[in-house]
């Protein structure tokens, strides 16, 4: 190593949803318990999510003013480019006034300056992609970074075989044993021991069509004593929460957002998910079986791509969102019906799971620093 290890000054960049968040922090706590005296300094997108998870985490943040472009015409567009060069010029006095020894990049909009900054000053860059299909902005930052630690094989699609490193995405360490949580979390959760557990996990915000599909089908698997531990999203637990007191069903427990997920995860029979990276990851730890239900309203359908990754390992089952509100139902039925099938899927998800990933992320970047 160049210097001694209480003197490291790391940058994480990028943000915007939990997906590049939630990684950027487990990667700094991975870091900070190697080497606890480093100062590592976060930088986002303002009025993006990360600006309050951050220092929620404990660590300091810079903002930026990007912002994406929107895929109609809006005003907003017209601001882009301003945007573009007043972050390009706040990335650069940053990386000149913090003087990283190594800028590593999430994805997410603050993710793109920072790292070309970090390039153009020959500071190493390492790029942490969460997904299956890699989006424009990593692919061109790909070129002049050193290293990329990636979730999903065959990842040289996009990015030069010599710099990938196959880590897996970083979780929180409360997923990775919840082996004998489960007595524990039906307590927490109001939950019998004797009836399965179905649930059902959309974002923090929610996911309508997974709200849809349950309003549609609740009275369906109350009747045959499924019971439901349902995070409806910020969004929608108003309207499910007034329909499912409504009609009296004593099984259905919607609730807004799950905090405890490491007992979510234990109570679970199956779950029904969106196909997030950070979900998917979270969900090949767990090891339950799961119906992924990917959002068709993401960049070049990413979350498909995801749950075919592990779908065609036969490790997760998969319904378009186009069918759930139909379809979930008859599949949920059919997989509580077959203990084998539980096991079958149960087995093949967890020899996906990368359950060291920080600590191989850590190391990709120690290595940038020899």
């Amino acid at each position: 190593m160049k210097e001694n290890k209480e003197t490291y000054r790391i940058i994480i960049s990028g943000g915007g949803t939990g997906g590049h968040v939630y990684p950027a922090i487990a990667i700094a706590r991975a870091w900070n318990e190697k080497y606890p005296e480093s100062e590592v300094l976060f930088v986002g997108a303002e009025g993006k999510m990360e600006m309050q998870k951050v220092p929620e985490a404990g660590y300091k943040i810079e903002g930026l003013r990007i912002a994406g472009l929107q895929r109609r015409l809006t005003l907003e567009n017209l601001w882009f480019p301003f945007k573009v060069l007043d972050s390009l010029q706040k990335a650069k006095k940053l990386i000149k006034n913090f003087n990283p020894h190594l800028v590593v990049g999430v994805g997410g909009y603050a993710s793109g300056p920072v790292l070309f900054a970090a390039q153009r000053k020959k500071v190493p860059t390492l790029i942490q992609e969460q997904n299956s299909y890699a989006g424009l902005t990593n692919k061109v930052l790909a070129k002049n970074a050193d290293t990329i630690c990636v979730a999903y094989p065959d990842m040289d699609r996009y990015f030069p075989a010599d710099k990938i490193r196959y880590t897996g995405n970083p979780v929180r360490k409360d997923i990775l044993d919840i082996t004998d949580k489960k007595e524990r979390a039906l307590k927490h959760f109001g939950l019998q021991a004797s009836k399965p557990v179905i649930l059902s996990i959309g974002g923090s915000l929610g996911a309508r069509t997974l709200n849809q599909a349950l309003l549609q089908h609740m009275k369906e698997f109350d009747k045959k004593g499924y019971q439901v531990l349902w995070q409806t999203g910020k969004f929608y637990h108003q309207e499910v929460s007034r329909k499912v007191t409504e009609s009296g069903l004593k099984n259905i427990h919607p609730m807004e957002f799950i905090r405890e997920m490491d007992l979510a995860y234990a109570a679970a029979t199956l779950v029904i998910s969106r196909s997030g990276a950070l979900s998917v990851s979270e969900l090949s730890l767990v090891g339950k079986p799961v119906i992924f239900i990917p959002s068709p309203n993401v960049a070049e359908d990413h979350q498909t791509k995801n749950a075919m990754a592990f779908v065609s390992q036969n490790a997760a089952l998969l319904l378009k969102d186009s069918e759930a509100i139909t379809n979930l139902a008859p599949m949920v039925h059919n997989l509580l019906q077959d203990p084998e099938k539980q096991q079958s899927l149960s087995d093949a998800i967890k020899t996906l799971a990368k359950p060291e990933a920080a600590k191989e992320i850590v190391h990709a970047m120690e290595n940038l620093l020899t």
